[in-house]
Order: structure tokens, then sequence, then C-alpha cells
């Protein structure tokens, strides 16, 4: 895969002018975008880069974390809190992730995404209320494993790390998922799922593989 120098300011506005450009035949009324990575990747920043540039385009948009739809401890941890395989498979709740914000996006939906669903401090429903986003819409979900679920994205983004850059760049205590990133490189494939891939390995310096192109 070829990679060319970006900043991360050009990369939201290059993602956020092709966003814009997406008709309704790429993902209905309202539009849903990805931006896959690891946490030490640094998805919310480049998804709340992205969500600016798309609102000064005059889009509204909504920034959906899958850290607010975690599942309760007790499923999350059933095999241990440190269990890298149960962190890739059970701890985000697609289910709900396709029922309060994919659901509502689709042709004929109702617009009203839910933010998120649980505070993983509390161990509660976070009772946030529904967003009510117009037709034109976006919502830019942003969090790991994005790839492999068959979300109806109408274009994704997945920051890459090399398994170097991955173990320098997670903190300590987290070092135990990098198995489970290692998985997801094997079964999900997202370098060659993901629409557009952006190098992050050095922070200050990334590089991506260029938009799409037509046809």
């Amino acid at each position: 895969m070829r990679l060319e120098a970006i900043t991360w300011e050009r990369l939201a506005r290059e993602l956020a002018r092709y966003g814009d450009g997406l008709s309704a035949d790429d993902g209905g009324p309202r539009l849903a975008l990805g931006i896959d990575g690891a946490p030490a990747a640094r998805t919310g920043e480049a998804a709340e880069r992205l969500a600016e540039e798309l609102r000064l385009l005059g889009r509204s948009v909504l920034v959906v974390p899958t850290e607010g739809f975690l599942r309760p401890a007790s499923l999350r941890f059933e095999y241990g809190k440190q269990d890298a395989d149960a962190y890739l498979d059970g701890w985000f709740d697609t289910g709900a992730l396709w029922r309060e914000v994919f659901g509502p996006l689709e042709t004929g939906g109702s617009g009203r995404v839910l933010p998120d669903l649980w505070d993983s401090v509390t161990d509660r429903a976070t009772r946030t209320p529904y967003h009510a986003l117009p037709e034109g819409g976006v919502v830019v979900v942003h969090g790991p494993f994005l790839l492999g679920h068959w979300f109806p994205f109408a274009l994704t983004v997945h920051l890459w790390l090399s398994p170097g850059a991955l173990r320098r760049r997670t903190a300590e205590p987290d070092r135990w998922t990098l198995p489970a990133f290692a998985r997801y490189e094997d079964e999900a494939a997202p370098t060659e799922r993901a629409d557009v891939v952006v190098r992050a390995d050095d922070p200050a310096h990334p590089a991506w593989s260029g938009l799409p192109t037509s046809g």
C-alpha cells in the first residue's frame, strides 16, 4: 500500500469534503462515517477534527464514541478483567449500536440517535437524551474493532499503528489488550477493509492512502 504524508488538519478537510459529497444513495438521508483504531491511535481526536470540518460545510454532526456502548461489567469481566479475547468479542454492545445509532439513520428512520448508553465508571445506564439528527446529518462513530461487523458506514477510516508503535503508545496497564488487536488485524484485516488507511505511528507525521476512487 502506497502512503503519502499528510497533516491531521488536511486529512480532516479532505475527509469532510468527500463525506459532504456523498449522495443519499451512499447512506440514506443521513450518513454514518467510521473512524476505526486502537485507543492509542486517538480516534476521538480524528473524529472531532472531522466533525468540525463537516460543520463548517453546513452539516449537522454527532460524534459517537463506542466506549459509550460498553456492556455492563458483569458481562465484560465474565472471564476476568484482562481477557483479550473477551475484549475483542464481547466488550462492545454491537446490538445496541445497530439499534440506537445505525437504525435511526436508515431511509425512513427516525433520526433519533442515542449518543451513549452505558457509563463504564459507574456501571450504570447514562440516561443521555436522544439527539434528533436532521436529514443530511452525519454521525461520526469512532473506536476500536469497528470493521468486520458490517456496520453501514458510508466511509471508513482505519488509523493503523504498527505492532511496535501500538506497544509503545499503549500504557503499561492496558498492554494486556495487545493480543486482541493482533487478532483483529488477522481476522478483520482492517487495512484492507477500510476505505482510507492512515498510518499514525508518529502522531506528528501521519501518512494516508488517499481517498477512495469513484466507480
